[in-house]
């Protein structure tokens, strides 16, 4: 075999893993972000000098490198890594509670009580931020990680069927980019239906120009491929082609709050397709039933076909992020939100369970019913979390006085007398403290952050024998690598340039 064909067949014919190790491993990154949050918030009190290194080391600590050790050494003992990070935060609340300077003298259920009437002020929820982000730094370490023999092969993309813990990285990103999409966010709320359609149309030039660039640079230097992934053309950015396309034309139609109809309703018509007509084979086996890649249908089936999943799955992120971004002011709102999607989660695994006995198990190369309903559930979990760990950072933030945590919402204590005045001063603080954040940056600058993991995957590739690697030298390598893709992003970021080609 050459060395294409090793690789190749290195990261191919894989079951998958448990839904449950791959939502543990999701659910870890909030908590890190948390324990994050909550030790800048004391250092901050102890010694309130930051620089740009030592926050862009605390992020890349407390973000990448436990992914990293997830995916690789420790994908055994997520478990001790969960009681790892529930301690240190634990620790960290106790010190900061320890060393409030509001409420001082109060009891703990009194100042509990206060808290809940506080009001959280944010142009944006830091959650849908943070989720977005968590899927990019996973993606990025996923698709390096998966070449090296340290990387578990139940980790690795799934063949037909199960569930893979990279599986989740499309699915996740759509999900992600739906939640803050311009229908959600209102963006275009002038003018007429065409006048959106053509900014809609505009918006994916750039995605056919990098799917076109990377099919070229893939096919010219005979770089290794997942053949039934996508297909013998199609790739990543076509199908977020496609789906931006008709999600747009179907928003056009159906107001943004009845998605979740249009996503039930797409998602069930694709799978009683799937089962009741010929479908499932032409995926499968295409349209001679032996496999052949013969024209563009049947060369691209996998691709092509299963975009309607990840339009149903984009559809079902329009609704959550119209959800999310619903107006909450006080504590208790937000409590009821979190609440609310960790039972809508719960509820979606439960209807995975009975859709994997009863239909047909997660399968992502056709993106069926079971698979969307993963992803959107597994979505709801990581965000529950993400929120969850938000209101904790504020009571913290509540405890001590100007703290100031990039990306993170800002509770402000009004009066009928002095909303005015609490307002200016949480905005003075904010102006004071610079946006030292790698989750910021990374949320800026996404697409470039992707393509750049992308290019230095491929370069890594063609110079390092990654199937012969020992476990240190993989380490080194893939720790390396997210440290310089993170550097590059978090200096875009604070020379306040966000890069678009649109």
């Amino acid at each position: 075999m050459s060395q294409k064909q090793m690789k190749e067949a290195f990261v191919s014919n894989h079951n998958g893993t448990s839904v449950l190790e791959v939502t543990q491993g999701l659910c870890l990154p909030a908590f890190c972000i948390l324990c994050r949050g909550l030790l800048i918030i004391l250092s901050q009190h102890l010694c309130s000098l930051h620089t740009w290194r030592t926050r862009f080391f605390i992020d890349f600590v407390f973000l990448i490198v436990p992914l990293v050790a997830t995916l690789t050494i420790l994908s055994s003992f997520v478990l001790l890594e969960h009681l790892a990070v529930i301690i240190l935060g634990a620790g960290l609340v106790y010190q900061i509670y320890c060393r409030r300077t509001c409420c001082a003298r109060m009891p703990v259920q009194k100042i509990l009580e206060k808290f809940m009437k506080i009001s959280l002020e944010s142009e944006y929820v830091p959650a849908i931020s943070c989720f977005r982000v968590i899927n990019s730094a996973f993606t990025a370490i996923a698709i390096l990680a998966v070449d090296f023999p340290l990387f578990p092969r139940r980790f690795a993309k799934t063949e037909l069927y199960g569930t893979g813990a990279m599986d989740f990285g499309v699915g996740g990103f759509i999900f992600g980019t739906a939640m803050v999409c311009p229908e959600v966010r209102r963006k275009y709320t002038e003018g007429s239906r065409f006048y959106y359609l053509t900014k809609s149309l505009y918006a994916v030039w750039p995605l056919v120009f990098l799917g076109v660039g990377r099919l070229v640079i893939i096919k010219s230097i005979g770089y290794q491929e997942h053949l039934t992934e996508y297909g013998v053309h199609w790739n990543f950015f076509f199908t977020l082609v496609v789906v931006k396309l008709l999600t747009s034309l179907l928003l056009i139609i159906f107001p943004v709050t009845k998605s979740w109809i249009v996503a039930i309703s797409i998602i069930v018509l694709y799978q009683l397709a799937l089962d009741f007509t010929p479908l499932k084979r032409l995926i499968l086996y295409g349209t001679d039933g032996s496999g052949t890649r013969i024209g563009l249908l049947n060369a691209n089936r996998e691709g092509i076909i299963s975009t309607l999943g990840y339009v149903a799955i984009h559809m079902a992120g329009v609704q959550t992020g119209s959800y999310m971004l619903k107006k909450r002011s006080h504590v208790k709102d937000w409590i009821k939100g979190t609440y609310c999607i960790l039972l809508t989660a719960i509820s979606l695994f439960i209807s995975l369970y009975i859709v994997q006995v009863n239909v047909e198990v997660v399968s992502r190369r056709m993106a069926n019913l079971a698979f969307c309903i993963w992803i959107v559930a597994s979505s709801l979990i990581l965000l529950s979390s993400l929120l969850l760990g938000d209101i904790i950072l504020s009571f913290a933030k509540f405890l001590i006085k100007g703290a100031v945590v990039p990306c993170s919402w800002k509770p402000i204590q009004l009066s009928a007398t002095n909303k005015k005045h609490s307002e200016s001063l949480v905005s003075e603080a904010e102006r004071k403290e610079p946006s030292l954040c790698l989750i910021t940056a990374m949320n800026r600058n996404q697409l470039i952050f992707f393509l750049l993991s992308n290019i230095t995957t491929g370069l890594i590739n063609l110079l390092v024998d990654t199937l012969y690697s020992s476990t240190l030298w993989a380490l080194i390598v893939l720790h390396l690598y997210m440290f310089t893709n993170c550097l590059v992003i978090y200096v875009l970021h604070l020379q306040d340039k966000t890069i678009k080609f649109w």
